[in-house]
């Protein structure tokens, strides 16, 4: 497997610097910024292209809604050329919150917004004039403009990553990506993902060797089972946020993903719990098995052999968030898995 992070710099931005930094140096192969509801991943991008020379580079995620197609396109182009071909371009679409509680902008039929936003930026991609007319845009608006290409020099071989949890969406990913960006991974219930995921890929006329699956989960390592125990019980409540903060009332694709993979009852009841204002009887159902089956928690047994459960299962790379207070500490965590692999 190869092996990946995700940075995001809203806060300590030196420290963050540095971790890639030294991260590099260890042999981390590939780093992701992150946006959410924090500085902007470009903006990052662009500087970390200027201090690395190897480690590749990708937003995770660019949002749809935050940007046009054609923005989306300009910054991709102009990371992947100032990284040296270093860059992967990452879309997600992002949840009714952040869109619409954030920027303003409605979130609507994420699954054609998707489809086009990707076709639309091959299209700026391959160096054409961009033309296109959908469900969700038209590039040029009627009337007196006309089709433009953009003045940048194309590059077709920038990798296109979709962070998609839902049926629809992993389809899509499937059938138009090189690379899913996913979350929420219990092995065990990978089918979830994969089943969606492959009948979008037979639709290209592709197969998993032709996409790369990227999962990220949290990893820390433990000493004895006394200090698993306090891990486990201190990851509850991110995982309640997770299962009932994110999103809104109604929608919560992390939510949906928990569901398919086999904890549907706990997690409605977490979400109904943590809308209520009940954050500790949300927190209080999260279950150890739903810690440990989506993370990279335990002792560097468990870990070594839950990381050989995840490259069994088809996991190309592997997105790790390691653990620590310092950065020192998150650099250790971060070796110690790195030799595991």
């Amino acid at each position: 497997m190869k092996t990946a992070t995700t940075v995001e710099f809203s806060r300590d931005t030196r420290t963050t610097l540095d971790f890639v930094l030294e991260a590099e140096k260890l042999g981390l192969d590939v780093c992701w910024v992150a946006e959410a509801w924090g500085s902007d991943a470009p903006s990052a991008l662009g500087y970390l292209a200027a201090r690395t020379d190897r480690i590749r580079l990708g937003s995770g995620i660019i949002q749809l809604g935050t940007r046009t197609p054609v923005a989306i396109a300009q910054a991709a182009l102009t990371l992947a050329d100032l990284s040296g071909g270093r860059f992967a371009l990452g879309l997600g679409p992002s949840g009714p919150q952040v869109i619409e509680g954030l920027h303003g902008v409605p979130f609507a039929k994420p699954l054609t917004r998707m489809r086009e936003t990707v076709e639309i930026i091959r299209q700026a991609f391959a160096g054409e004039k961009i033309s296109f007319s959908g469900k969700a845009f038209d590039v040029p608006l009627p009337g007196e403009a006309r089709p433009m290409r953009l003045s940048t020099a194309p590059n077709p071989d920038i990798p296109i990553y979709l962070a998609t949890l839902s049926p629809k969406l992993l389809e899509l990913t499937g059938e138009v990506a090189d690379g899913w960006l996913g979350t929420s991974f219990v092995p065990e219930g990978a089918d979830a993902y994969f089943g969606p995921l492959d009948a979008g890929l037979a639709k290209s006329g592709r197969t998993r060797a032709d996409i790369d699956v990227c999962q990220g989960a949290e990893v820390a390592f433990a000493d004895n089972e006394d200090e698993l125990r306090v891990m486990v019980g201190s990851r509850k409540k991110e995982l309640a946020f997770s299962l009932g903060g994110m999103g809104s009332a109604t929608t919560n694709f992390y939510n949906d993903a928990y569901s398919r993979q086999g904890w549907a009852d706990v997690a409605a009841e977490v979400r109904e719990r943590w809308q209520a204002g009940d954050r500790d009887g949300a927190t209080a159902l999260v279950t150890d098995e739903m810690v440990l089956g989506t993370t990279l928690i335990g002792t560097e047994e468990m870990v070594r052999a839950r990381l050989g459960v995840w490259r069994d299962t088809g996991i190309d790379t592997v997105r790790l968030y390691p653990a620590g207070e310092t950065l020192d500490a998150r650099l250790t965590t971060l070796g110690r898995a790195l030799e595991l692999i």
